[in-house]
């Protein structure tokens, strides 16, 4: 069904806020959330469906807890991913931009980060070249093993041009978790070969693969390129484990760089990426091929097409269930 983008916006806000957030933290979450819903990635509303994703009533105060002009070491105190990858983000910005680097890491949060090239655009809006790593909890099995081991580890990276930044975003897994919640929640099925169920077999359920574990992209290098994220958000931070040694919390890790440090002329350096962007979309393509997309480029024509028509297409299961979340604070009163 079709969904105006302010309809969806102010439910949208409603259900964050319905799950116990403050004004400023419900402002934040919602522009990350509409980030992703907007672009077509899977990191949208329906992370506030089902068990959501309730503010933590121990949270307490973010703060920094290991610091030079370079670096900060944030402990998230149990507060929501997006808001401490945000004061994480914005960190490493400053110091990127009084010193030319900035690597910020963080540990104790309860959940999520959301789409995480949403921090590296906002990086590379500012002239930056962003890299960011994100942890999450023992979903993904290592390549040759079908146990749930690794997160997600999702890592995306963003670099200025001339026109559109360049943003990479992607998940380290063959499949993203939040794809196999929504295919769960719409009543699909997942493709084949991208997840196990909870005996090592193949399985286009998504039930059954919530119950087992996903699949590493692209083999043994995907699963290789998991495990360095791995120990960037894990060990490297401090995230919280429990006494059986798995994760307690989501650790991330974001850096900054002023591509000042190397090149010569910044507006030479945009305009390179952005030539050699120009040069990759006029390459002799293979049959079959309409089009060679560059990173990002997808999401930011669904972007364009959603905002231009004012509405988008929702799951009408989705919409019921977002609105049935948003009014439950109100019924609670």
């Amino acid at each position: 069904m079709k969904i105006a983008i302010d309809e969806l916006r102010e439910v949208t806000r409603r259900a964050i806020a319905a799950q116990g957030f403050d004004q400023a933290d419900t402002a934040i979450m919602l522009d990350i959330i509409m980030y992703a819903q907007l672009r077509g990635n899977n990191q949208n509303v329906i992370k506030l469906l089902g068990a959501g994703m309730p503010a933590n009533p121990a949270a307490g105060a973010i703060n920094i807890v290991k610091e030079t002009k370079l670096s900060a070491l944030v402990d998230g105190d149990w507060n929501q991913g997006m808001v401490v990858m945000s004061r994480a983000t914005q960190l490493a910005l400053d110091k990127a931009q009084a010193h030319g680097f900035g690597i910020v890491g963080t540990r104790r949060t309860n959940s999520p980060t959301g789409a995480i090239g949403y921090y590296a655009r906002w990086l590379a809006d500012q002239g930056l070249i962003g890299f960011v790593c994100s942890g999450a909890p023992e979903l993904m099995a290592m390549h040759g093993s079908y146990e749930p081991f690794l997160g997600t580890n999702p890592l995306a990276i963003g670099i200025p041009s001339a026109g559109q930044p360049l943003v990479f975003d992607m998940a380290t897994a063959a499949i993203a978790w939040y794809g196999i919640i929504l295919a769960n929640a719409e009543g699909d099925t997942i493709p084949d070969g991208v997840a196990y169920d909870a005996r090592g077999q193949f399985t286009t359920n998504p039930e059954a693969a919530l119950a087992g574990a996903i699949k590493a992209f692209g083999g043994y290098k995907g699963a290789a390129l998991a495990l360095i994220v791995e120990t960037l958000t894990r060990p490297l931070v401090g995230a919280t484990r429990k006494a059986d040694g798995s994760k307690l919390d989501w650790g991330n890790i974001v850096f900054a760089i002023d591509p000042e440090l190397l090149a010569d002329d910044l507006d030479a350096f945009r305009e390179g990426v952005s030539d050699l962007l120009r040069r990759v979309k006029q390459l002799k393509k293979l049959p079959g091929v309409a089009e060679i997309l560059v990173p990002g480029e997808r999401g930011d024509r669904v972007f364009e097409q959603i905002t231009a028509a004012g509405a988008l297409e929702l799951d009408e299961r989705v919409w019921r269930e977002l609105k049935a979340v948003a009014d439950s604070a109100d019924n609670a009163d």
